[in-house]
């Protein structure tokens, strides 16, 4: 039965950023597919582990600074000791910068860069080095952005950093897919999380940015469910390298 290839029964998903918003709506939906989950952020997450275990999921949660490559290796290594292995990888981690561009701090733009799309880079490598010495493949979903394809105001690094996401999504996939490795991009639109706060309090900027999109609102985790579900499952075997937009759609206007 076709619906039988979005279950994710026996699989082990890695997510970042899963203390909140959309790694903890990805972590869920996994989870409710049938995946054991290991949660990794810098502070803990209760409320994704709550989350998970009312249904009788199983989580775990690892603290770990993504601004450094340093974690990575031990992350993986946890979910290998706590569900012997991973299958799934989904870089969501991530952070914005507001500055005007002609004062933008090289802070700013390092910060960015780190969680965004270095940690992105070498956390997939690591992953993949596991998938190709076991030899069954797996998944890497990284999430974009709409300024993968815009060039935004005030954000220079989250600009370039989620270009970069897109950019070796597509590279990394003309290298990995013969070793059944599918590495694609979810291209969130303007979701109401904790890096659109800011916007959101702008009643202005809100209306404009709502303006803009046929849907007429702002996106939820819930949104991201689906999309996230098909690129981990094995519904996706023939899908490699591409950004899938989940933005009500605002790249059609």
């Amino acid at each position: 039965m076709v619906l039988d290839k979005f279950k994710l029964n026996g699989k082990v998903a890695i997510v970042t950023g899963s203390s909140t918003g959309l790694g903890q709506g990805i972590s869920v939906a996994y989870a409710q597919a049938g995946a054991k989950v290991v949660g990794v952020d810098y502070v803990e997450s209760p409320d994704t582990e709550a989350k998970i275990k009312e249904f009788g999921g199983e989580f775990v949660g690892v603290v770990a600074n993504l601004m450094s490559t340093e974690p990575l290796e031990g992350i993986i290594d946890t979910a290998v000791s706590k569900f012997g292995g991973v299958d799934i990888l989904v870089n969501n981690a991530g952070i914005i910068r507001r500055e005007d561009a002609i004062e933008f701090s090289e802070k700013n733009w390092d910060d960015v860069m780190n969680i965004n799309l270095k940690t992105v880079f070498f956390f997939s490598q690591a992953v993949a080095k596991r998938f190709v010495s076991r030899g069954t493949g797996g998944k890497i979903i990284n999430i974009a952005s709409m300024l993968s394809y815009q060039g935004g105001i005030r954000v220079p690094s989250y600009t370039a950093s989620k270009s970069g996401v897109k950019g070796i999504t597509m590279a990394l996939a003309n290298e990995w897919a013969q070793h059944n490795i599918n590495i694609n991009a979810i291209a969130p639109g303007y979701m109401a999380t904790n890096n659109t706060a800011q916007l959101r309090a702008d009643a202005d900027r809100s209306e404009a940015i709502l303006d803009r999109i046929p849907a007429g609102r702002w996106g939820t985790p819930d949104d991201l469910m689906g999309v996230a579900v098909f690129l981990a499952s094995s519904a996706s075997d023939y899908v490699n390298g591409f950004a899938i937009a989940v933005d009500g759609g605002w790249l059609a206007r």
